[in-house]
């Protein structure tokens, strides 16, 4: 039934629309914006869209005069690859004077860049749990995935998102297997396997709660706190279990966005980057999860692109040389421009007068400074969203450097969590306020 604005309006107040209602009709598009009528009408005066969290890491540096804008504070001028980001200029930081303490090694430090653990390149080191990790412990089953670990020619071992027994998750490395979790129904078959190894996995904690409450009988106090510490992780997995199941039994979103074709030729790192980007997209828009991670490796690649000749990890040893340092600053140029194309959409969805990227903490980095002398201070970092002021360039000490991880503790607490720690960080960044 066609109706004026002004009735339109008084209907709004009248009637909740159920969602899953309207996205079994049929008629559910990409980019569907948070609706007010999508609550029960007694929610809706308190109903805030929720935060979300990304974090991407590219492993090669960046050049240094090419990224950092020469004035500091608000009235800078936009450093060439930054000239990428002006559509969203105000609506991020660029922070220098950043590092993790005792991080040094070049490549090899990108193994504790979302963790902060000291000393990577130890022969014993031990890693920690990273930010998105933590966030996903606390806030992950309010989703269908907790979280979602991506890369662009990665390995499948993966460096960035990081378990709490400092064990490396795979990242997902194919656009197309992305998009088929997040909404391509499950079949009958598959959706019954998944709930019988769900309930596998139930029976086996089952029978490991009953053995530890039998042999706690004959433990210390010292052995019995120990055994319950452990039992409390148990319980822990015992509830994701089930949120696993409960999530096993409902739809999945429907969105008009047709599966992306897997580009196969890495040399078009550039593409396989973007549909990377546009799978985030779609995952926080249709609030599938609120945490993802994004490992972009272009370190053994033939970059495609026009005025490009060398792989970017001969390119990074440049040595000063003209030539390379312009085929390198095409290389990240390009990344840069990704990050601004994927920072623009996330501005353009609405979410009740507020778009994603006002709830989005997006932070942008590198494990190095730059890739030629394989420097771990100063790093270059960026972060956009999240519901911060922003507009500005923060400069920190460039020879005592701030913990990276204080920037961690600000998104924490973007995202609800009450922490004033995290790893090396002892509180919050300074100068980095929520609105």
């Amino acid at each position: 039934m066609k109706t004026s604005p002004t009735n339109d309006s008084r209907n709004r107040s009248a009637h909740s629309i159920s969602r899953r209602a309207f996205l079994q009709s049929g008629t559910a598009i990409l980019g569907l914006p948070f609706l007010e009528a999508f609550a029960p009408r007694s929610a809706r005066a308190q109903q805030t869209p929720p935060k979300r969290m990304v974090c991407i890491m590219t492993n090669t540096g960046l050049l240094p005069e090419n990224f950092w804008p020469k004035e500091t504070g608000r009235s800078y001028t936009p450093s060439r690859y930054l000239t990428h980001l002006e559509a969203v200029r105000g609506r991020y930081s660029v922070i220098n004077g950043l590092s993790h303490p005792d991080n040094s090694g070049g490549h090899v430090v990108e193994k504790s860049f979302l963790t902060g653990a000291r000393f990577p390149s130890s022969a014993v080191f031990k890693n920690s749990i990273s930010i998105d990790q933590l966030a996903a412990e606390s806030l992950g089953h309010q989703t269908r995935f907790p979280f979602l670990a991506l890369g662009v020619n990665g390995q499948h071992d993966g460096l960035l998102s990081v378990s709490r027994d400092g064990v490396f998750i795979p990242p997902e490395l194919s656009p197309a297997k992305v998009y088929r979790r997040l909404f391509t129904p499950d079949t009958v078959e598959e959706s019954e396997q998944r709930m019988r190894e769900i309930g596998q996995r139930v029976s086996t904690l089952d029978f490991v709660n009953e053995k530890a409450k039998r042999l706690s009988r004959n433990l210390g106090s010292e052995d019995r706190a120990r055994l319950e510490q452990y039992l409390t992780s148990v319980r822990d997995l015992e509830q994701r279990l089930e949120q696993a199941r409960v999530w096993q039994q409902r739809e999945k979103p429907q969105v008009a966005a047709t599966a992306p074709q897997d580009i196969l030729d890495n040399t078009q790192d550039v593409d396989r980057a973007r549909l990377m980007y546009d799978m985030t997209l779609l995952a926080l828009q249709s609030d599938s999860t609120r945490i993802v991670t994004l490992y972009l490796n272009p370190l053994e690649v033939l970059v495609k692109l026009p005025g490009v000749s060398d792989r970017t990890h001969t390119l990074t040893h440049h040595g000063n040389e003209p030539e390379k340092l312009e085929q390198l600053a095409k290389v990240e140029e390009a990344g840069l421009k990704n990050l601004g194309r994927f920072l623009e959409g996330l501005a353009a969805v609405n979410e009740g007068g507020r778009s994603l990227l006002d709830d989005t903490a997006v932070f942008f980095g590198s494990n190095m400074s730059n890739g030629s002398n394989h420097s771990n201070v100063n790093l270059p970092v960026l972060l956009a969203g999240g519901g911060f002021k922003h507009g500005q360039h923060m400069q920190f000490d460039l020879r005592n450097n701030t913990p990276l991880c204080n920037l961690y503790v600000s998104m924490l607490q973007h995202m609800g969590l009450e922490r004033d720690t995290f790893s090396t960080g002892t509180g919050t960044l300074t100068g980095l306020e929520l609105a």
